[in-house]
């Protein structure tokens, strides 16, 4: 196995290490390579550089790939390197197959004599439990439960508080029997009329239900907390499985239910920058399963998503195997606007990006405008790497990032250590010096002068304005046609005013009058810089005496109780109050058109005047005719913007020279003099938000779960099957395992199981949603006595592999031409019966004979996904013969141990002549190697060459093993000379 116990003496890089704490910390320091080379390198580079360095055993990582590593401007998208990170990230539904896996190792070398706990992750990995919540009770749900007075309650529309919808579900049992659980014991309340219906409610298996004749109006916490009750006991087996790890794995770190989402939890909690392990110090790392590991690079930590098979292999201590990548500099120059928000830059640097094409390279940020970026900004800049197609979009840690970890879990002993560090091996940037630039594949430059306050509308939300030309825009919608963007409104009408009264005081509207402001903070309007600028602009208004005319429905829907909690706490709430942006609760409201009607006196001037009239929210849904059927105009823009526009009272307004109002003192008040600073809205932010999101989740890290403490679980070393479950069962991949691998057998006379065509995706092959009533799965649940309601999804069944198998090639849009339309189905060929893809498999399997699948271009495309690659083996397949593979795809299928094979270049299966139907035998020579041709033979006489897609000998390693987890087991078995 991979050299992991200690750094020795006889490491070939030795020579580089040096010490830091007088002593007591060692680091290698690879400027002592070569110096000047190192200095050009990329700081994601020196990472990937400095893992090699220390990872080198000259098996798994070779002195030839720090070389190579090092030489990156001669061989950058030309070698494979292997990189060893420094952790592993893993959410639930992406963790428990992983974690089954290790747990089914333990049996596998408990049963060769060994002491199972031996079998622990070799790469520290955390796994936290954020996946499963589904949402059974509202407050609103709960409140509206049918009338116990008689009859129900018609929903009325829009109200303060919405009325229930006539229930329409089935009809109840009586309470206080088996299945209702009434705090009145009995209860003559529940519904034995047969013509009044029963309840809505959702049932959790094997748990009796809430009667909803007695349940009280809760708070939002109440109901977040009878919600997270509901997930544990629903969970209630995963949960206890995943506790066990935690006791039972060492270097398994299990984050519980209701601490937060992975994401966030990895970039408020677990987060280290710099690692500290057997006296070394090192730059933190991490792979994850989930998709937005991505951000975790806007700390100055290098990280993206891989698949479960890769994420299972660092796990147990492989690196993983990466072409060594092109760095794209992003240089970052001039000044921010200052009406910019953080929303305006994100999406502004986004598209910048997008044009630039750069897909499958690393970007890396540099620069003097980087400095101008809070943290909060560069992880939703590099959040967004999916959108323009980069790995990864690396912050290197500066004074910035520095200030950023003060207000988090560092202590000053922690952040002077890594600081130390960092400046030792030069990964550590000031932005500001040029000097200290690396060299770059190649430059994007991106002058945030240059990114302008944006709105969108006045009917689409792809119809961008800048807020320097809204005044015009608005009068060229007026000018314009039906249609998009216009209205059509005569020349002579375009200045007509109409006068009414409201509350007994006479105002006035016009074209472009605003009628509705809403500031919503969901979506990407979460970020919490944009919700303070919009508090703070409306208390520097309020101090200058401007106000909200009254007609004007206003109203402030935080996305969650957090964004109340640090408004208020940063004491802009009661501002926002004051000019009437009240929280009026924590849902969908004004952007689903749920907008109190406006004063009749406001709707019969729009009707007089044939007015456009104007809505601005903070959503992102707006097309015509949604937010009011009276308001035609409707505009998207940042939280500030909409307070600004609120204030203002029309969208016809020039923010640059004309005034948002006249202060009590008569002075004109423009939109430059309250708009707060990029400064004072970090300051804020680091201040009140940060630091109160970092203490909270610190609190309820260390408090725990109550469900999650007293939870039970087994305090075995290896895992107690219950042959019941249907959500954990032991895998098949160590049946039948054996101290010494076997040579790679022929595969003889093999039927192809599928005949498939282009761009098959992992979700064709392993979908991750519910389960077909008529599917194998179905079945195989059914004999286990379960109801249909009671399937669930894939998903959520992705630690039983009998499920998982069964749900191979289960889509309904499988294109299979065995069978000419989309269906999951295939043709038995020896029978000529059409079945079930499993069905058809077990019966190969039954009668001894292997499998192969046919395919076309880009096989495995889509979302890497684990089972893609581990439920075609079980299912008896072991080779795939297509025109060519999506890449990490293929990793996963060497894992698994089934054989990629690729058509030569111009040939396919139509080009050959294949029907399908044919019988195939493929032979492997004793010396297998990667890139090798092999040559194939057909029953109808047919040969054609293929050619074996193993990347290097590692590959060819997991193969001959059987995959990855029989090389690993067997690894453990010849370690301790059994």
């Amino acid at each position: 196995m991979a050299l992991t116990s200690s750094i020795k003496e006889e490491h070939p890089y030795s020579q580089l290490i040096d010490t830091l704490k007088d002593g007591d910390l060692k680091y290698f320091n690879p400027q002592k390579l070569n110096g000047a080379k190192y200095d050009k390198l990329p700081l994601a580079i020196r990472v990937i550089l400095e893992a090699a360095i220390r990872k080198c055993d000259n098996f798994y990582v070779k002195e030839e790939d720090v070389q190579n590593i090092l030489n990156w401007s001669e061989q950058q998208n030309v070698v494979e390197v292997p990189f060893s990170p420094g952790r592993v990230l893993l959410q639930d539904f992406t963790g428990i197959p992983a974690m089954v896996d290790l747990a089914a190792m333990r049996d596998a070398v408990a049963k060769h004599g060994l002491d199972p706990g031996l079998v622990n992750p070799v790469c520290p990995t955390d796994l936290i439990v954020d996946h499963s919540l589904q949402i059974d009770l509202s407050k609103c749900a709960i409140q509206n439960a049918p009338n116990p007075g008689g009859g129900d309650i018609q929903n009325q529309g829009p109200a303060p508080r919405p009325s229930p919808a006539r229930p329409t579900s089935r009809r109840s049992s009586q309470c206080g029997g088996d299945k209702w659980s009434c705090s009145k014991g009995g209860c003559s309340d529940a519904p034995g009329d047969p013509g009044r219906p029963g309840p809505v409610v959702q049932q959790i298996e094997n748990t009796p239900l809430l009667c909803p004749f007695h349940l009280q109006p809760v708070s939002e916490p109440e109901t977040a907390l009878k919600t997270q009750e509901m997930e544990l006991i629903r969970n209630k087996e995963r949960l206890q499985f995943f506790k066990w790890c935690s006791i039972a794995f060492k270097n398994v770190n299990v984050v519980p239910p209701d601490v937060g989402a992975v994401h966030q939890v990895n970039l408020e909690y677990l987060s280290r920058v710099v690692q500290e392990s057997q006296g070394f110090i090192y730059p933190d790392s991490v792979v994850g399963t989930d998709s937005h590991a991505t951000m975790i690079n806007g700390l100055g930590v290098l990280g993206w998503g891989v698949g479960g098979i890769e994420s299972e292999a660092v796990m147990l201590g492989q690196p993983l195997s990466l072409t060594l990548p092109q760095v794209v500099g992003c240089r970052l120059l001039g000044s921010i606007n200052t009406l910019a928000t953080s929303i305006d830059i994100v999406l502004g640097i986004t598209k910048h990006l997008r044009q630039a094409g750069i897909a499958g390279k690393f970007v890396e940020f540099f620069g003097p405008g980087v400095s101008q970026l809070s943290v909060p900004d560069r992880t939703t800049i590099a959040n967004m790497c999916p959108e323009y197609n980069a790995t990864v979009s690396f912050f290197p840690v500066d004074h910035v990032t520095l200030k950023h970890f003060r207000q988090t879990n560092f202590t000053e002993e922690k952040l002077e250590l890594l600081e130390s560090y960092l400046k030792a091996v030069k990964l550590f940037r000031s932005y500001e010096d040029s000097s200290e630039d690396p060299q770059y594949s190649e430059v994007v430059e991106i002058d945030l002068s240059s990114i302008t306050p944006h709105v969108s509308g006045p009917k689409r939300p792809q119809d961008r304005v800048a807020i320097s030309v809204m005044k015009e825009d608005f009068r060229s919608c007026l000018n314009e046609k039906v249609g998009f963007k216009g209205f059509h409104i005569s020349k002579e009408k375009q200045a007509t005013v109409v006068p009414f009264v409201h509350t007994g005081q006479a105002y006035e509207l016009a074209h472009g009058s605003v009628v509705i402001a809403a500031v919503i903070s969901c979506t990407n309007n979460c970020n919490p810089s944009v919700m303070l600028t919009a508090g703070l602009l409306a208390k520097k208004a309020v101090e200058a005496g401007l106000t909200v005319k009254p007609y004007i429905r206003t109203s402030l829907a935080p996305g969650s109780g957090m964004v109340t909690t640090y408004l208020n706490t940063s004491g802009v709430l009661p501002y926002l109050s004051q000019l009437g942006f009240e929280v009026i609760g924590y849902g969908c409201a004004t952007c689903v058109g749920n907008t109190t009607p406006l004063p009749e006196p406001v709707t019969d001037a729009i009707k007089q005047g044939d007015l456009v009239a104007c809505g601005v929210l903070s959503g992102n849904r707006h097309f015509e005719g949604r937010l009011y059927d009276q308001v035609k105009a409707n505009y998207l823009a940042s939280p500030p913007i909409v307070v600004a526009y609120a204030i203002a009272g029309t969208v016809g307004i020039d923010f640059e020279k004309e005034p948002l109002g006249v202060s009590s003192e008569g002075k004109e008040v423009f939109l430059r003099d309250v708009w707060p600073t990029r400064e004072e809205v970090h300051q804020i932010e680091q201040d009140t938000v940060i630091s109160s999101i970092f203490t909270e989740l610190r609190v309820r890290r260390e408090k725990g779960n109550p469900f999650w403490n007293n939870l039970e679980c087994p305090e075995s070393v290896v895992f107690p099957w219950d042959p019941k479950s249907t959500y954990i069962r032991s895998p098949s991949f160590f049946n039948q395992l054996c101290k010494e691998a076997q040579p790679p057998k022929s595969i003889e006379n093999a039927h192809a199981l599928l005949f498939l065509g282009d761009k098959v995706t992992t979700d064709h092959i392993s979908p991750a949603g519910s389960i077909a009533r008529v599917s194998a799965a179905a079945k195989y649940l059914l004999s286990k006595r379960l109801t249909p309601r009671e399937f669930n999804s894939y998903g959520a069944r992705r630690g039983n592999d009998a499920v998982m198998t069964r749900g191979t090639f289960a889509s309904i849009k499988l294109q299979n031409r065995f069978i000419g339309k989309p269906a999951p189905k295939t043709l038995h060929i020896p029978s000529g019966q059409t079945l079930d893809v499993f069905e058809a498999a077990e019966r190969y399997q039954k009668d001894g004979v292997p499998l192969i699948i046919l395919a076309g271009k880009e096989y495995g495309s889509g979302n890497s996904r684990d089972w893609a690659a581990k439920g075609p083996y079980l299912l008896g397949v072991r080779a795939v013969i297509a025109e060519s593979f999506e890449n990490m795809h293929r990793n996963h299928l060497v894992g698994v141990g089934i054989v990629p094979l690729q058509f030569l270049p111009g040939q396919n299966a139509d080009s050959l002549g294949l029907s399908g139907k044919e019988r195939f035998t493929i032979t492997f020579p004793d010396d297998l190697s990667p890139k090798q041709q092999l040559t194939i033979k057909t029953t109808s006489g047919k040969t054609f060459s293929v050619t074996t897609l193993f990347d290097n000998e590692m590959d060819l390693a997991f193969y001959r093993h059987g995959g990855l987890l029989r090389y690993v087991a067997r690894a453990l078995l010849l370690d301790q000379g059994n």
